[in-house]
């Protein structure tokens, strides 16, 4: 072979070495090749049942779209492509994937090829039927269709329609119903569903000896039109609102004007309003019907939760302060979907609902929907405070001519509380305004503790009659306290602390405004209020142009209004920077101490000061009282000016008194409107780490339009639009939630058992016809929901017996498809009131503030004490209480009250030693004890076989057996009437309702 021949055999065989292996092999084909390695190796964490770090690689337009990190697969770049990197890693953070066999070196190769190849894939069937959720197949998601009602065989049981399903599913599992429950057992168990209440001696007796046919449907309509059935039913829905009368958090403040949004909810249920515009009213019922006060009470509705004050006002951290402000909006938006839609949005707080397909910018779609709502008080009716303000300005009006007339008539003086009320010290002082000593600015809100004080600072005031204002301490400097710089170098030792403001009036948490036999309230008298530590000067130069005279007298009445009985605060006196007065170590035992100081012309300033002793401001409220300037020299005025003093006196009491029983504006604690803030999907929940911005929406997977407008859209409208895509007859989670709330009050288990998740998570209906009949039947019946509860109660299911039965047990150990009653409960309210009812002290007042059992202390943090007095004024229902949120009641939680700071569509219920030994020995159950027997006591002074007999009918509405009467009797005999009704109080048959 020739030198030519084989340098070109050689030629070709470098040409070959150099060419790629794969260079004349086929295409990589992606279906034969590619998806099988793709689905053995990767769909598991990347496919539709878990989609790891958002990245899929079931379906080609996911795939090549990427993850959360960005692309992984770059078509003709293997080199750049991450999906290469991260399966040739060897990295134990990188390699995928991370566990489980490996790609092995020619599968890596393969994907290389491919990907260099144009990374070519067409979509086929299998690429759209992995795009298709399969979660969007959930029966919650589905339209409500309205099911036949079944025909059961078995026609001599069923009383409507209700029993018809629930007979079917009977069948079908091999049970049967069980007989009807007795006529004392029905009445008490239909008062407690729908009043909350045990029913009295003479209905029980009424009912049992009814011969009518149709009593217990006569009975059930009595019951839902008595006032006590939205006072029942209005407990189960504040509990989804989780109501409370204070903020919660570390302040846990008082919400003085919540009670109005309960008082709604109770009147709504009365009313039977229907459904779609109960919830309407309380989502956006201020735009809606902006005139109607009902409809702004429903929106406390959006503020019944509770709220981060030291979060969202006090803290000087903008990171705090988003923080808290992400939580509101998560608590409000789980509030209005948990309870209107059973749906757990809040799971998409930090990524994509594990579980059901919401997403996490459909979550931040809902936050923007609240963007521009802020919790606030607010008058609940603007024609109200229209008149108010009205009548209010005629009789200040008023009242400023007669105090000008008399002005002119008396000898002068000017009453330096009303000038710090900003008056000119006859009486056109604005009561409770005051004056900061820390910037001499006027105020009217109370502040409470001030922070960041500067001590020693004189600030001067703009008045006609103060020079100015300081926050003293002493120093051997001084403390200025006027302008022309006298200072005060024997200023008590005090802590240099301050609260509030100096004020015409009450400061914040004033504990008294009555001392030494004299009412402050009352327009007659004035009161200067400091909380130490603050001092006050005053001009004497422009006080003797106002009057008219060159020498002056200032008298006043010093006294401790704060709550301690002894303390060691300090009320000085000073002329220019002399000190003319002082009252060391004053307490309340001290009552008021007279002052009087004559002021020459030669004088420049007065100073009134209060500190505390050095002890801490603690409750230093000192006040001097009535303090005035006059004319040294007195003046008689004639006979006929008398007359026209005291006419003008008794005119300005008459007004003060009309001014003082004029009724203010009802407020309430409920939402105010701004202008709403750019809301962001949050990386991982994080309001540091926002996102791309959102506009208001709602979920995509009930198949409704989820749009609910844009960023310019108003605030009010987005709530409107929210309201509206809720009650949406198509929308099919409102209906079928509301209903099965309604089964689940009824007999201690919802059709679905996760009233508050309607979701993947949640329950199985176990009749979901059922469910869906009773939803189509709310929409017919135009949202009303008695006519629902009416069906409930007169079917024979809930009729049935509660008597255990062993052979259903295999079948249904739960009692789920409900072959028998299910024995329930009392709920801790239900106890309380039905011992308040069995004692004869229940007070059915219904409406307004709620009733306070604790004792309150003003403090950073307030503290709520319960006490074991006997007050009457709680004797109300339960409904009425005034519940705090961080302090819940001892006895109420004891019995299952749920922790208002959370949603409680489904309360827990228990049995512990705890409740029995609280039902026995809380100081209220005593003293209920003890009423009930002096009650029994009055109706039958006589033998104790008599009295045993009223009390089983007291407490368990019905007569003694012999072996009961004759124990009962031996009881009392040995151990008072009490310990019988204690005993009673603590049956079985008085706790369950069955």
């Amino acid at each position: 072979m020739s030198q030519r021949m084989r340098m070109g055999f050689l030629g070709l065989a470098l040409m070959a070495f150099a060419l790629p292996v794969y260079g004349e092999s086929p295409k990589v084909d992606f279906e034969k090749q590619i998806r099988p390695l793709l689905a053995a190796h990767c769909v598991k964490c990347h496919g539709s049942e878990a989609n790891s770090g958002g990245l899929r690689l079931d379906a080609r337009s996911l795939a090549f779209q990427g993850g959360d990190s960005g692309k992984i697969i770059e078509p003709g770049k293997s080199g750049e492509s991450e999906l290469i990197r991260r399966v040739a890693s060897h990295d134990e953070f990188e390699m995928m994937p991370p566990e489980g066999e490996r790609l092995s070196p020619d599968e890596i190769g393969l994907l290389k090829r491919w990907v260099d190849e144009g990374a070519s894939w067409q979509e086929t069937e299998a690429d759209r039927a992995a795009l298709h959720d399969k979660r969007l197949d959930h029966w919650a998601w589905q339209p409500v269709a309205k099911p036949e009602v079944p025909r059961n065989a078995d026609s001599q049981w069923g009383r409507n329609p209700v029993d018809a399903f629930i007979l079917s599913k009977l069948n079908e599992k091999g049970l049967s119903p069980s007989p009807e429950a007795d006529r004392r057992t029905l009445i008490r168990r239909l008062s407690y569903d729908l009043r909350g209440l045990p029913p009295s001696l003479e209905e029980i007796e009424g009912f049992v000896n009814d011969a009518d046919p149709h009593a217990y449907e006569n009975l059930v309509d009595r019951y839902l039109d008595s006032p006590r059935f939205g006072e029942r039913w209005a407990r189960h829905w504040l509990d989804i609102a989780h109501y409370a009368d204070t903020h919660g958090f570390e302040r846990d403040m008082l919400r003085p004007h919540a009670w109005p949004y309960r008082d709604y909810v109770i009147r709504s249920l009365n009313e039977d309003k229907p459904y779609d515009q109960f919830l309407k009213e309380q989502i956006a019922g201020d735009v809606l019907w902006p005139e109607q006060p009902d409809a702004i009470a429903a929106t406390g509705f959006l503020a019944a939760g509770p709220w981060d004050y030291v979060g969202q006002v006090e803290t000087k951290s903008d990171v705090l302060r988003r923080a808290a402000k992400a939580d509101a909006l998560d608590d409000l938006t789980t509030q209005v979907m948990t309870a209107s839609c059973g749906v757990t949005v809040n799971c998409a707080r930090c990524h994509d609902h594990k579980i059901d397909p919401i997403s996490q910018e459909e979550y931040y779609s809902l936050w923007a929907v609240f963007a521009g709502v802020r919790q606030s008080s607010r008058p609940l009716d603007a024609v109200e405070v229209q008149n108010y303000q009205q009548t209010q300005d005629q009789l200040k009006s008023r009242m400023q001519e007669v105090r000008s007339q008399l002005h002119k008539l008396l000898p002068q003086t000017i009453d330096l509380a009303d000038v710090v009320g900003g008056g000119l010290g006859d009486g056109t002082g604005v009561l409770g305004q005051g004056i900061d000593a820390l910037s001499g600015k006027t105020v009217d809100a109370k502040m409470g503790f001030r922070e960041g004080i500067a001590i020693n600072k004189f600030q001067v005031v703009s008045s006609p009659f103060i020079d100015g204002v300081v926050v003293p301490n002493f120093s051997q400097e001084g403390t200025p306290i006027a302008s022309n710089g006298i200072r005060v170098h024997d200023v008590p030792q005090n802590s240099g602390l301050t609260w509030d403001a100096i004020r015409n009036g009450a400061v914040k948490s004033q504990f008294t405004l009555k001392l030494g036999g004299t009412d402050f309230r009352n327009p007659e008298h004035s009161l200067l209020m400091i909380h130490a530590n603050g001092a006050i000067t005053f001009d004497l130069e422009k006080l003797r142009e106002a009057i008219g005279a060159q020498t002056l007298t200032f008298s006043t009445q010093v006294g401790y209004f704060g709550q301690t009985a002894i303390n060691g605060a300090t009320a000085s006196i000073y002329v220019d920077g002399h000190l003319k007065s002082q009252q060391v170590g004053i307490g309340a035992r001290d009552g008021l101490i007279p002052v009087e100081i004559e002021l020459p012309s030669e004088n420049q300033f007065l100073t009134i000061m209060a500190t505390d002793g050095g002890n801490g401001i603690s409750h230093d409220q000192v006040g001097f009282g009535n303090p005035r300037i006059a004319n040294a020299h007195e003046y008689a005025p004639s006979s006929e000016e008398e007359m026209q003093i005291q006419a003008l006196r008794n005119e300005l009491e008459t007004l003060e008194g009309q001014l003082e029983s004029l009724k203010e504006p009802q407020q309430i604690y409920a939402i105010a409107s701004e202008t709403p803030s750019p809301i962001h999907v949050l990386r991982r929940g994080n309001p540091e780490d926002p996102t791309q911005a959102v506009t208001p929406g709602t979920l995509s997977c009930l198949g409704l339009p989820d749009s609910l407008g844009t960023m310019d859209t108003p605030e009010g409208e987005r709530r409107v639009a929210l309201a509206q895509w809720i009650t949406n007859p198509d929308n099919p989670l409102t209906r079928r939630v509301i209903v099965n709330r309604l089964w689940h009050y009824h007999f201690g288990t919802g059709i679905v058992d996760t009233p508050g998740d309607f979701g993947l998570a949640g329950g199985i209906p176990t009749h979901p016809k059922l469910l869906d009949w009773m939803a189509a039947e709310l929409l017919e019946n135009q949202w009303k929901l008695k006519g629902l509860h009416r069906v409930i109660v007169t079917s024979a299911t809930y009729r049935q017996s509660s008597v255990h039965r062993p052979e259903s047990d295999k079948v249904d150990s739960e009692n789920r498809y409900l072959s028998r009653m299910n024995a329930r409960k009392l709920d801790a309210e239900s106890v309380r009131d039905s011992v308040l009812a069995a004692c004869g002290t229940l007070d059915l007042t219904m409406y307004g503030p709620g009733f306070r059992d604790f004792d309150y202390q003003e403090a950073y943090a307030p503290i709520y004490e319960y006490t074991g007095t006997d007050r009457p004024e709680s004797w109300r229902r339960s409904i009425y209480r005034f519940i705090v949120r961080t302090t819940p009641h001892p006895y109420m939680t004891t019995l299952d009250c749920p922790d208002p700071a959370n949603l409680t569509p489904d309360r827990n219920v228990t049995t512990t030693v705890l409740q029995s030994l609280t039902l026995l020995n809380n100081d209220f159950m005593l003293q209920q004890s003890e009423h009930l027997a002096e009650r029994i006591q009055q109706a039958s002074p006589g033998a104790p076989t008599d009295q045993s007999v009223k009390a089983f009918q007291a407490v368990l509405g019905r007569l003694p057996t012999e072996q009961e009467r004759m124990a009962s009797t031996k009881l009392i005999e040995e151990h008072g009437l009490t310990s019988l009704c204690r005993v009673l109080l603590n049956t079985n048959e008085f706790i369950y309702i069955d």
